[in-house]
């Protein structure tokens, strides 16, 4: 694989690996992606991980799209890190999931039916928050709604 990093060549799997790093719903394929895009120096390749890296809702994929920029020697800055909700109205995404529930229901089924629903919401947050992913989600379930 050492010597396929020809400046100008493309991999062979390009078109799978530009899909993967677009897919909202798994931070962990998109930062796979970016791993296997990195390994090639190329234009178009260089724009991808461009715009993950000043775009992408989980920090650590635009860490890592930012590394492999830097590798090749471009000259970028790494955006600093979104403060605030990484999705808008996530707090009316998760009421919305809360209220369709029965009276009673438990956090698991709660963090079920969000992994269902919205994908894209669970898992942006899950790579956002590491190991305190659970806690965060049990306390966004746990607020009483003051309306």
């Amino acid at each position: 694989m050492k010597n396929s990093k020809a400046k100008n060549e493309l991999p062979e799997n390009y078109e799978e690996l530009k899909k993967h790093a677009s897919r909202t719903s798994n931070w962990r394929e998109r930062l796979d992606a970016v791993d296997e895009l990195g390994q090639w120096n190329n234009p178009k390749i260089i724009e991808i991980l461009k715009r993950i890296m000043n775009n992408d809702a989980v920090y650590r994929v635009q860490e890592e799209a930012y590394r492999k920029l830097k590798k090749f020697g471009e000259d970028v800055q790494l955006p600093p890190r979104k403060k605030g909700e990484l999705i808008k109205g996530v707090t009316k995404i998760l009421l919305r999931i809360k209220k369709s529930l029965p009276a009673g229901h438990s956090y698991e089924e709660f963090k079920e039916k969000l992994k269902k629903m919205r994908l894209d919401v669970y898992d942006t947050y899950e790579g956002d928050k590491g190991a305190d992913f659970d806690k965060w989600l049990e306390d966004m379930w746990a607020v009483e709604t003051k309306r």
